[in-house]
């Protein structure tokens, strides 16, 4: 969090006007090239909501009334990783406030930019148990990037500013504005504060790698015979997509992907190994075990990526390349560490390894390449065929064939691993909850993707105990004609916590089955007068997918699949990279065949069993 930022003190000539606080905020956002708002009123935050009737009147801003708050916090972190522009949502106080923070949270967890204004009791009243008083500020502390509490209206300019800039620059994040109801009503003179004015002197995020650590980084990818590009969201956020193509295709380095640096790099080039980590791809985990140099780039080293810590990547000298100097050596001690923004950084390796001439054709790495094409033939992902029922990954293969270039939300389980090893789509093109795994994600993100960019498709994979979380959504859908396509992958569980209960609890499926009580969501939609669709079997996919893509409008599709579909290969918790389970044969590393640790009791067995031997639990 940033804390201690001084005032700036811009140089301003323009003219103060007299206005109230709700006028001074409306216009500040304006300026700051806000077009959409996601919120829901209420009480404290009315004399905010009174003025934006006045700037929605004149064409100037759009709101978009979602159905409960923390789908305004999703939609409007959607729309900055669709865009790249900070989002913007509000919420009322007590409740109001609370319920976005769930999306708050996910937004600080994920690194994205968003400006969250919450409406507060009037300042007399605070800390008095008023009504529908809560302490957002202090709550939200562990999970913004910094926070405000406007004290009077000639503040609001300034604040606005400053949150603006913190939340787009340097590692993005969220910032909470709060706001009491008085200072919406109170005058001041406004003096109007244009982005470029905010100079914040105890703010300057460094930008640029420093060059020694450049020369040595560009060393170690020299003499490196198994190099591996490990690309998280930092490359996202920065705008590096162009940059590590090039980095990569220079040096020959074989790149993999976290969830969030999904789309940093082409997955249908030759040097992807695509994602990483617990149902990450085999190739990708096998290289990461053998690699003998790691390049990470806006990537955090999580568990989900790593495994067992202590024994990922150990053959490999680290490169760690951040804008978050935090983060740099927080999970894994690098080799060379270099603070800076991902995009600059990757220039600056460039540019120095033009200068020095550096070799480009990597003769090195071609045997390493070649090894990391066997295991892709050997281990490929399947896409299973089950008689007379649908499998999951069928769906959505279909769908990515028919909609290659869409903008793709997910929310949070199986089907959005399934979408994560089998979509290959472009930059900002994936929109996922990573580090929260917020399940009710998807629907308002798609919501706040389709706003940001109207003329894409704009597709939700979802699923059944998903969908539920947040399916009030569909009235903002009909209300505002937004056309976002979502599908259902309805297995009748929480898919993901079944796959845990079957593999490690004994097949004791407590709580996850959600068959009984579950809606007919073609009825459902029709309910909110949304087109419906119910896929049942695999002949009628391709015709059904074509429908919902043809169709000008929200469709809702609820895919009915096999219930006892498991995602592989999976990366059992505390295990190593290496070990994965529900692989087609053994893998060979170091010509040695793969055995399982038995993540229940710790007993070993060979990779071919299904059961542990000691303890009988399911791998």
């Amino acid at each position: 969090m940033v804390s201690s930022i001084p005032k700036p003190n811009p140089t301003i000539t323009t003219v103060p006007q007299r206005c109230t606080g709700a006028y001074a905020l409306m216009d500040s956002l304006k300026r700051h090239g806000v077009k959409h708002i996601f919120g829901y009123p209420g009480g404290a935050i009315l004399p905010i909501y009174d003025e934006l009737y006045r700037f929605e009147q004149r064409g100037e801003l759009q709101h978009i009334l979602v159905r409960h708050e923390q789908a305004a916090a999703h939609a409007a972190d959607a729309y900055a990783r669709a865009t790249g522009k900070v989002g913007v949502c509000f919420g009322t106080s007590g409740p109001g406030a609370t319920n976005l923070v769930t999306g708050i949270a996910n937004a600080h967890m994920d690194s994205i930019p968003m400006v969250i204004i919450t409406g507060q009791v009037s300042r007399a009243a605070i800390g008095s148990d008023a009504f529908q008083e809560t302490d957002i500020y202090g709550i939200t502390l562990p999970v913004v990037k910094h926070s405000y509490v406007a004290r009077s209206a000639s503040e609001v300019a300034r604040i606005i500013a400053e949150a603006f800039h913190i939340a787009g620059t340097g590692r993005p994040g969220p910032v909470l504005v709060d706001i009491p109801k008085d200072v919406g009503l109170e005058e001041c003179d406004y003096v109007p504060i244009e982005p470029g004015d905010v100079k914040l002197a105890g703010y300057r995020p460094t930008v640029k790698g420093n060059y020694r650590q450049i020369e040595a980084a560009l060393h170690l990818i020299d003499v490196a015979e198994k190099p591996l590009l490990y690309v998280g969201g930092g490359a996202i956020a920065s705008n590096a997509h162009a940059q590590i193509t090039e980095f990569a295709e220079r040096f020959q380095l074989p790149v993999t992907t976290t969830l969030m640096g999904i789309g940093a790099f082409d997955e249908h080039h030759a040097l992807s190994v695509g994602m990483l980590g617990m149902h990450g791809t085999a190739y990708a985990n096998f290289a990461v075990t053998e690699c003998d140099l790691l390049i990470a780039v806006g990537a955090r080293f999580d568990d989900r990526v790593t495994g067992k810590l202590d024994e990922f990547a150990t053959r490999a000298k680290v490169i760690h390349i951040d804008i978050d100097p935090a983060e740099v050596g927080k999970n894994r001690a690098p080799d060379v560490p270099i603070v800076g923004d991902v995009r600059q950084v990757l220039e600056q390796l460039l540019h120095k390894a033009r200068e020095l001439d550096y070799p480009t054709d990597a003769k090195r790495t071609r045997a390493w390449l070649e090894r990391i094409d066997r295991w892709r033939h050997d281990y490929p992902l399947e896409v299973p065929r089950p008689e007379g029922k649908l499998s999951p990954q069928e769906v959505i293969v279909e769908v990515g064939r028919q909609a290659p270039h869409a903008y793709y939300t997910t929310d949070v389980g199986q089907h959005q691993m399934w979408a994560a090893q089998f979509l290959k789509n472009g930059p900002r093109r994936w929109i996922s909850s990573a580090g929260l795994g917020t399940m009710g994600f998807g629907l308002p993100a798609a919501m706040g993707a389709k706003v940001a960019v109207p003329n894409e498709e704009v597709i939700c994979i979802s699923g059944d105990a998903s969908f539920q979380m947040n399916l009030q959504e569909l009235g903002t859908l009909t209300q505002f004609g937004i056309n976002a396509k979502t599908i259902i992958v309805n297995n009748g569980w929480q898919g993901m916590v079944r796959q845990w209960q079957e593999a490690f609890y004994g097949e004791r499926y407590s709580n996850s089955n959600m068959e009984t009580g579950a809606p007919d969501f073609e009825l459902l939609a029709q309910a909110y007068g949304i087109k419906g669709i119910t896929i049942r079997t695999r002949e009628e996919l391709p015709g059904k997918i074509a429908e919902m893509l043809a169709h000008d409008g929200p469709v809702l599709v609820n895919a009915i699949v096999s219930r006892d579909e498991n995602c592989y290969p999976m990366v059992a918790p505390g295990q190593s990279n290496a070990r994965m389970l529900g692989l087609p044969k053994p893998a060979n590393l170091s010509g040695e065949c793969q055995s399982i640790t038995c993540p229940s009791c710790g007993a070993s067995s060979p990779a071919t069993h299904k059961f542990c031997p000691e303890c009988g639990a399911k791998f």
